[in-house]
């Protein structure tokens, strides 16, 4: 059953959409990941009095916080959905807390493979309702302002959390995982693309309009394992939400994969179905066009610690990093996700240079 009742709002602006699929751009389209979140006095605002998986589960205050940044910054092309990847692991089971300068922790981390059995997979979708209710509510209040990004954690991304208890810079245990258990390794990360690709078509049906999947712990495989443990599971995804939503007669969405830290395989990227790759601070636009073809959108890729050099260098940076990307197939963004003591200028800055590089 559709969650939508009311047809959306017409969209004004689909630079995003348009340079997603190959099409002419009158602009290149800008975004930010995390460009709804903690540099944002206003959100602080909102975290002040709501906890923050509190915002995730209340399409209200989802929906105030996605759209904070579009009042702030005329040349943002994108809105992407409040939420955080780690609803998955909430959604079958397992208890995650926010900390105070630590961020996301698990209290009962799996320990052993016998864990998996304790997961709940019976229709975790089912109690993500929230997130497609938020989507909903948000693409109605951007009244087609810009388009709406539904987005998900990657299997190998959500794993490492799980078995780590947290974010780790080792990944230890986790590769543990694939040393000692490989069959039931494999075995979680089967079942976790299973509720992510179910997951993202709730998200389209709800109305988001472009879906990002988030390998964010990809640097931490090396090539050979990025193949072997990340890319079986990258590959189903786009394959399985086409033809899912072919089933239920909905339109399908670009796609796009950012697996941080894998440029090593942006050639194989390129082959696993995705409109979209986006591509972290380390890689070289020029590279990046040459490894993946003429054919597919590349997003990036200034490193965000870049946003706290002074202003004329900043532009300067960003239109010489989007003039080595080109106008064509070419979403701008950051390397990866926007730091909380960014100054508020370096996003004017950022989004402006990119929309003057042409």
């Amino acid at each position: 059953m559709s969650i939508n009742i009311m047809p959306f709002p017409p969209l004004k602006n689909d630079r995003l959409l348009k340079a997603a699929r190959g099409e002419e751009v009158d602009e290149v389209p800008v975004w930010v990941m995390r460009q709804a979140g903690r540099y944002l006095p206003e959100f602080q605002e909102v975290r002040a009095k709501h906890d923050f998986f509190e915002v995730c589960r209340t399409p209200e205050l989802a929906c105030e916080v996605t759209l904070q940044p579009l009042r702030r910054f005329e040349h943002l092309d994108a809105s992407i959905i409040f939420s955080d990847i780690l609803v998955i692991p909430q959604a079958i089971g397992m208890t995650v807390e926010m900390h105070p300068g630590k961020g996301p922790v698990f209290p009962n981390p799996l320990e052993k493979p016998e864990d998996i059995d304790t997961l709940d997979f019976n229709d975790p979708v089912g109690r993500l309702k929230y997130v497609g209710n938020a989507i909903t509510l948000t693409r109605h209040s951007i009244a087609g302002k810009v388009p709406l990004i539904g987005f998900t954690g990657a299997p190998w991304t959500l794993m490492g959390y799980m078995i780590e208890g947290g974010g780790s810079k080792t990944m230890e245990k986790s590769k543990k995982w694939i040393e000692n258990h490989l069959v039931e390794t494999k075995r979680l990360l089967g079942l976790l693309t299973d509720v992510i690709v179910d997951y993202l078509i709730m998200q389209v049906e709800a109305g988001a309009q472009l879906l990002q999947i988030f390998e964010s712990s990809a640097e931490h495989l090396s090539p050979e394992q990025f193949v072997t443990i990340s890319m079986p599971y990258l590959r189903q995804i786009p394959e399985r939400v086409r033809d899912g939503l072919q089933k239920k007669s909905i339109p399908t969405v670009p796609m796009t994969i950012f697996a941080k830290g894998a440029g090593h395989s942006l050639n194989l990227q390129a082959k696993m179905g995705y409109d979209v790759i986006g591509i972290d601070w380390t890689v070289d636009p020029v590279k990046a066009r040459q490894d993946v073809g003429p054919n597919i959108t590349l997003q990036g890729n200034l490193d965000p610690q870049d946003l706290y050099k002074p202003q004329d260098e900043i532009r300067q940076m960003t239109i010489d990093m989007a003039r080595k990307f080109g106008k064509h197939r070419y979403i701008a963004n950051l390397g990866h996700g926007i730091t909380p003591a960014t100054p508020i200028d370096s996003m004017h800055t950022f989004t402006e240079a990119i929309h003057s590089a042409f």
